[in-house]
């Protein structure tokens, strides 16, 4: 039976799962940690995953490996110059210095309804185009030497085939703001605007193609974005919404028609089947818990019991949690808030159902966000270390609206990445067929939901405008 690797490259660590081909089966999984912060030197997930792969059949990579393929972080900006070095640490996609130039480039391509027809997507901070026009501002020495720009994904798949032709998928260049799901095309024009000038970018494969082989001979197939990774690894088909609490948290469906959302709330992007993947995505997910738990002086169970011990709505306790600013909204600058507080519910189970209603109320708009473009929910595939909460079990139906499947607990990313590399060993029209195990299901209660929401949806309103009347907060 052949063996195929799949790659996890996200901001926090390399993750690394051996999988049958065929069936799917884990047979292996090892891992190592990133380094902190918000740039990143390459050469730490080239570390990262030489330390996750030892030991994996005795000498690293095991020797009957028949292909491998990474699923990375999204958006964060590589560049090379003309012999292939690292001009500058890696910017990621939760670095934020890009915010005024993101506000700039949506301007002077037309507005954000240009900037969706364009590349289906409105780009913020994030985006890896807005990182090019900062680079080119603020550090124009070191952009003249810019020979060439990959994804975190591109430049690992790239140092796995010997650093030969640099090249992408559909998924993963759809999250740079210069290529179009709809056309299936760079924009070049875009880059231009962005950068000064087009510096090379990697070729974009089909979803089941090879970018190349390995130096032991297995296939390296072409990766993609973590994103759609995950909704690969999932099986995610027609009617499912992923929900992903993680260190963002992610809100996202397979869909069979590019989506184009001039507010600014859903990307459109590609998926890593042919398809499409329309996205929400919010800065403030499963840190919010650790806060408040490091907070209430408490571990992240206590809080799961404090929770569970608090009725629905928490006593009008309301947390909105933009405690790292926000992207969706796009408020970089923005900070939490903590509404409704009074003697009577200033208690540690209060706040902490506060914060698990805080984050879920964030991904529930962006849920309404998809079906305002059509996203069929008929079940939510709730994933990331924060589903693992059981508080954020309980309270997701309620909150989202929808029946909840909670997948048994697994490197979603890396699966799917694994199953993209089985894809092109196959050579087969579609991916193969990988079961996926869950723990049953938890149907919403509308009414209950509706009204946590609302005051949820009233702290939002009014610190958004506080955020944007001329000296208010985020003046």
């Amino acid at each position: 039976m052949p063996i195929v690797a799949g790659i996890d490259c996200s901001t926090q660590s390399t993750k690394v799962v051996l999988c049958e081909a065929d069936s799917g089966q884990v047979l292996a999984e090892r891992s190592a940690p990133h380094p902190e912060g918000t740039e990143v030197d390459p050469e730490a997930w080239w570390h990262a995953l030489q330390t996750a792969t030892a030991g994996l059949g005795g000498q690293g990579w095991p020797r009957d490996l028949a292909a491998v393929a990474v699923g990375g972080q999204q958006h964060g900006l590589v560049a090379l110059d003309e012999a292939g070095e690292v001009v500058r640490p890696a910017l990621l996609w939760n670095d934020v210095r890009s915010a005024e130039a993101a506000s700039a480039l949506v301007r002077e391509l037309g507005g954000p309804a240009a900037w969706a027809h364009a590349v289906g997507s409105v780009p913020v901070a994030s985006f890896t185009v807005t990182k090019l026009r900062w680079l080119a501002e603020h550090e124009p020495e070191r952009a003249r030497r810019v020979a060439s720009v990959l994804l975190p994904h591109d430049w690992v798949s790239w140092r796995l085939t010997g650093q030969g032709e640099p090249a992408t998928d559909r998924g993963d260049a759809s999250g740079t703001g210069y290529w179009s799901p709809r056309t299936g095309a760079y924009r070049g024009d875009v880059v231009e605007l962005a950068f000064g000038r087009l510096p090379a970018l990697p070729r974009v494969l089909a979803p089941n193609a090879v970018a190349g082989e390995h130096r032991d001979g297995a296939v390296v197939a072409a990766g993609t974005g973590d994103n759609m990774a995950a909704a690969l690894g999932l099986g995610t088909g027609p009617g499912d919404v992923v929900v992903s609490i993680g260190t963002s948290g992610t809100v996202f469906a397979v869909h069979d028609a590019p989506t184009e959302d001039a507010s600014g709330i859903v990307a459109g992007f590609a998926d890593a089947s042919g398809r499409f993947l329309p996205l929400v995505c919010t800065l403030n997910a499963a840190r919010v818990l650790e806060g408040a738990a490091r907070t209430l002086g408490v571990d992240l169970a206590t809080l799961d019991r404090l929770a569970l011990d608090a009725a629905p709505g928490a006593g009008g306790l309301v947390l909105l949690p933009y405690l790292d600013g926000e992207r969706t909204p796009n408020l970089p600058d923005a900070s939490g808030v903590l509404a409704g507080l009074r003697l009577a519910n200033l208690r540690p189970e209060l706040l902490a159902r506060a914060a698990v209603e805080g984050v879920l109320c964030g991904l529930a708009d962006g849920l309404d966000a998809l079906r305002a473009h059509g996203v069929p929910v008929e079940r939510v595939l709730l994933v990331g270390g924060g589903s693992r909460s059981a508080a954020v079990q309980a309270v997701a139906p309620v909150i989202l609206g929808a029946p909840v499947v909670v997948p048994q607990p697994a490197e979603y990313v890396a699966r799917g990445a694994a199953r993209q590399a089985a894809w092109a060993l196959l050579g087969t029209a579609d991916p193969p067929a990988w079961p996926l195990e869950h723990a049953g299901v938890r149907d919403p209660d509308s009414a209950a939901g509706a009204a946590i929401r609302a005051q949820y949806a009233e702290v939002r309103e009014g610190a958004i405008r506080g955020l944007l009347t001329p000296g208010g907060p985020g003046a």
